[in-house]
């Protein structure tokens, strides 16, 4: 005899109320990152940081040269920002920078990278939304292996391929700029606060280490470490030249220069 399939119990009122409320909050969920975008590009975390880090709303009006009929919209983007923890502000409704945009301001260098803002661009760029938008496409296609991935399927352009520069060098050039702020940021604090990891240690094959800037930053600290640094040829090729650490073309599936140490960043 055949097992009965088990059969869900109706749900109660309240747990209907609130499974109404966490699909509208799922549902409208994709308008946080499309709110910092929009701040990135009007340069509001700049602007609040030239106005001496706090600005009111006719302040940002002003200073982002923005039409007055905006600025009750200006108003609700703000306190979004402000619920979503990119921005703080006062009961008298003053805006202030915390600590994720101050890592948005123009010109800031936080341990020698510069802002974080390429990454908030690359993936709530037009290229992941489509890609993202052909899931349910991608699942039903029948294709056969290698699959491509959603965003392949999509675009026929794979990321840091040389097909996505061909397909839109702007954005490849972004999405490059998101790589390099994502594998750098933080090795200044590693450094700092975790420097017991490379006492002791002679060398280190930083894989996927791009242009160098993390492996020589820990030259820079420890002297004695001898740093390669193993990435794709084309990424090696434009790598700038450095007596401080060796570079490495290849490819980290293939075969990894031998070290005490490799470190790969995800």
């Amino acid at each position: 005899m055949a097992a009965q399939a088990p059969t869900m119990a109706v749900p109660t009122d309240a747990q209907l109320i609130q499974a109404q409320a966490d699909l509208w909050c799922q549902s409208l969920c994709f308008l946080t990152p499309m709110a910092l975008r929009c701040a990135i590009q009007l340069g509001i975390p700049t602007a609040i940081h030239r106005l001496g880090g706090t600005a009111s709303l006719p302040d940002l009006v002003t200073a982002l040269s923005l039409p007055p009929s905006k600025t009750p919209y200006l108003g609700r983007l703000l306190r979004m920002l402000v619920t979503s923890g990119t921005l703080a502000s006062t009961e008298a409704g003053i805006y202030c920078l915390n600590a994720v945009s101050y890592l948005l301001v123009d010109g800031i260098v936080v341990d020698g990278e510069a802002s974080q803002k390429a990454i908030v661009l690359a993936t709530s760029s037009r290229h992941y939304l489509e890609a993202a938008l052909g899931l349910a496409d991608w699942f039903r296609k029948d294709v056969p292996p290698p699959l491509p991935s959603p965003f392949e399927h999509v675009h026929g352009a794979a990321l840091f391929e040389e097909s996505m520069a061909l397909l839109d060098p702007e954005s490849d050039k972004v999405f490059h700029e998101a790589l390099a702020a994502h594998d750098h940021l933080g090795i200044g604090t590693i450094l700092r606060e975790c420097h017991d990891l490379f006492k002791g240690l002679e060398s280190l094959t930083d894989c996927c280490g791009g242009d160098g800037t993390t492996a020589r930053a820990i030259v820079q600290a420890f002297p004695h470490i001898k740093c390669h640094v193993l990435d794709l040829p084309k990424v090696i090729e434009k790598a700038p030249a450095s007596d401080a650490v060796n570079y490495v073309a290849g490819d980290l599936f293939h075969s990894i220069p031998p070290a005490q140490a490799v470190m790969l960043k995800v």
